[in-house]
Formats: structure tokens, sequence, C-alpha cells
């Protein structure tokens, strides 16, 4: 990985074991580098699955199987190549995938569609065949490792590994909750905005499973931009083990699904903030939040107007109080707005009301916030009650050189 975000956590957290899921990672050696770059994770028989997957109309073959697959409700193993995507290349990209699957199901004695593959990297290059094959029998037989060896090989840009956890009580029993994501340049809210993982040992209903991962993507992995660009072949899957002992949750209203919920939303929201702080070139860590829009999508858009405006980015990269940007994609959000009924912020110091500055404003606090790593911004529209929350980072030079430099 390369020189650190200085926007990362001072360390990879302790994360619990969760029962039925062993981590193994190989070589398959998908790009010319010295490190693991396939991650293979075995799950106990009984795990049921769901999955949230890109919209991008371009996506790899590893997003269409998986979308049907986790239909199933079932899942035996995972796949994670780091590297190559295996994306927009054709039927030759398929085959590798369904080569991968037949050869795990063939190790464990289970169904192929029960082995979910995901790849990422350079897109356009075809996933090779013997690479991966070889890469994926080191795998079976590897030693077990660490969640954060496992965080590590999946990452590509990466500057840190990233994990959560988390934990609930359902009926009367502790299970627990935890998550590995990538992800720090093509990231924009479509569903799923990078790749990450999530498990729990917790015995989950396939259809509940599903409605508490489509849940809490909304608020968290549907929240966060690098910079707009929804890449072909994003996906996030919730595992559930059902070893915790506790009995099947079905329906939301089942004691202690709503603990359960929110401790995968909190695990959610965690790593997708990870996300944003190893964005590609990132000096900043900054929130939007938006108020009183005509209705919570609304300020939704709003705010995500703001977060992916390049000129608001490159200004709090300067730390340059230009609250004037603001305004700007605000106006350009295509929602409704009023410019004599808006607000902006920055961190608690209004600067703005009712559509021009606010009397006797002193810029010294507001540059004095945006000297800080973690900056936010705020925007009232007074029109309503509808509010959200969305997370981006600034835009450096580090972004152009970083993308610029990629296949290099």
């Amino acid at each position: 990985m390369t020189m650190r975000s200085p926007l990362a956590p001072a360390a990879f957290p302790a994360l619990p074991e969760i029962a039925g899921v062993t981590r193994r990672v190989a070589r398959a050696q998908y790009k010319n580098w010295d490190r693991c770059d396939l991650t293979y994770v075995e799950l106990a028989p009984g795990t049921m699955v769901a999955g949230v997957f890109t919209r991008n109309v371009c996506c790899s073959s590893e997003v269409e199987l998986g979308r049907e697959q986790v239909k199933g409700g079932s899942g035996r193993a995972l796949i994670v190549n780091a590297g190559n995507s295996n994306a927009f290349t054709g039927y030759r990209g398929r085959e590798a995938v369904e080569q991968i699957m037949d050869q795990v199901a063939a190790h464990l004695g289970c169904a192929a569609n029960e082995v979910f593959v995901s790849s990422t990297g350079v897109i356009g290059v075809p996933l090779p065949k013997d690479r991966a094959r070889a890469g994926v029998e080191a795998a079976l037989t590897a030693e077990p490792c660490s969640w954060e060896a496992a965080a590590e090989t999946i990452g590509t840009t990466d500057t840190f590994a990233k994990g959560s956890a988390a934990s609930a009580i359902v009926g009367g029993q502790i299970v627990h909750v935890a998550g590995i994501v990538k992800g720090s340049g093509m990231i924009a809210p479509d569903m799923a905005t990078m790749l990450g993982y999530i498990f729990t040992d917790a015995a989950v209903a396939p259809a509940l499973l599903q409605d508490m991962l489509s849940e809490a993507t909304g608020g968290s992995f549907n929240s966060i931009t690098v910079d707009s660009d929804t890449s072909t072949s994003d996906t996030v899957l919730l595992f559930a083990t059902g070893q915790a002992g506790n009995a099947v949750l079905n329906t939301r209203d089942d004691p202690g699904a709503d603990a359960l919920y929110a401790a995968i939303r909190q695990v959610a929201l965690d790593l997708a903030q990870q996300v944003v702080r190893d964005g590609e070139g990132a000096s900043k860590f900054i929130e939007i939040q938006v108020t009183g829009a005509v209705s919570d999508d609304s300020a939704k858009r709003v705010a995500l107007a703001i977060a992916n405006s390049p000129l608001v980015k490159t200004a709090i990269a300067g730390e340059d109080a230009n609250w004037g940007r603001v305004v700007m994609a605000v106006g350009k959000a295509g929602e409704p707005a009023d410019r004599d009924k808006l607000a902006i912020r920055f961190g608690d110091h209004w600067v703005a009301k009712d559509g021009l500055p606010v009397d006797g404003y002193d810029e010294a606090p507001v540059a004095a916030h945006l000297k800080g790593l973690d900056i936010r911004v705020g925007a009232d529209l007074g029109l309503g009650e509808g509010r959200a929350t969305v997370w981006t980072c600034d835009l450096t030079h580090g972004y152009i050189s970083i993308n610029a430099d990629y296949r290099s």
C-alpha cells in the first residue's frame, strides 16, 4: 500500500472471530507486485447471504452472477481477486468466474452458485484463468489468516486496511458483526460504491437479511462519494452463519431484530466513512448536512450536488471559506430551493442567511475550522422538514497523480 492517508484511523480495529467464518489469502499474481491478492472466505453450511450491487450497466460478470446468486439466499464461500476487475471482458471474463466457482464448489462439496466471486482493479483485461486456478488452489489449503490480512489483500489503491465490528443481544444471545471493505477511488453512490463484506453469526432468514442490508446501505454506502464515479464492480455482501444459537429472525418484529440491524448499520456506516477517509489524495474528511428541504430524497440530492462539486472540494482542499461555491451547488442540484431562504454554515458558524451574508460576518473562525482534518458544511433550504447527510473528501493534486499513473 502507498503512503497512509492522513485521515486514517490510528490502527486496524480488533475484530471478533465470527463462528462459521474462516479467512485465507494467497498470491495469484494478477499484477506484478509482491503481495497477496486473492482472498478466500469459507462459510459454514447453512450460511445465509444478502447482497447489493452496482447499477453501472457496464458491470462485470461477477456482478451479473452475484445478482442471481443472492436470490438463492445461501452462501458457502467468497473469493475476492485484487488487481484485475475482470469487467468489460466478455465471455472470457465470465468463463474465468465460473471456473473459480466450480473449483471452490468441488473442494467444499457445495453448489457452484453458493460460491461468490468479486474482482477489483483494471477494467478491460480478462482474468487470467491459469493464475486464478493456481491462486485459488493455494488459498484453499493456506493457513487461516487475520481480519487485517484479509482486508489488506482485497485492497488496490487503498492506503490502509479497513475493518469494523459491533455486537447485539438477540434472543438472549450475544451476536457479533464484523466487516471489511476496500475502496478509495471510483466511489459514488449507486450501490454499492466499492467491495464490502459483512459477516454475522446471527441466524437470520434471507429475506430479512436482504431487507436489513438494503436499508443500512441507504445511510452508509449510498451516502458517500469521492469522485462521483460508480464502479463496474461494486458489491456489498452480508453473510449470516447462524452459529450464535439464537432463534432464526424472520421479521423486523422478532425480538432482537432491531438490535441486530443497528449493529449492521453501525458497521456499514463506519466502513463507508473509512472509504471516504481513504479517498484518493484526500487530506480532509467532509460531512455535508442539508436541512429544510421539501423531502429527505430532495435533501440527499442537494447534499450530493455539494459533495460532488469540484469547486467546493478544491476550495476546501485550499482551506478557502468560499461559501459562494456551496450556494452554486445548491442552485444547480435541480431541486426546489429559494435563494432568499437559503442559509450556509461551515462548522458551527453560519456565514449566510436569507440569501445574503450574515451581519458582522467574521471569516476568522471559519478559516480556523477549515484548517482541521474533519470539515462540516451545512445548508438549510428553509422549505420543509427534509434532511440528509452525506460524506465526501476534498479534491487535491494527489487524486490526479494516482489516477494518471493507475496502469503504470
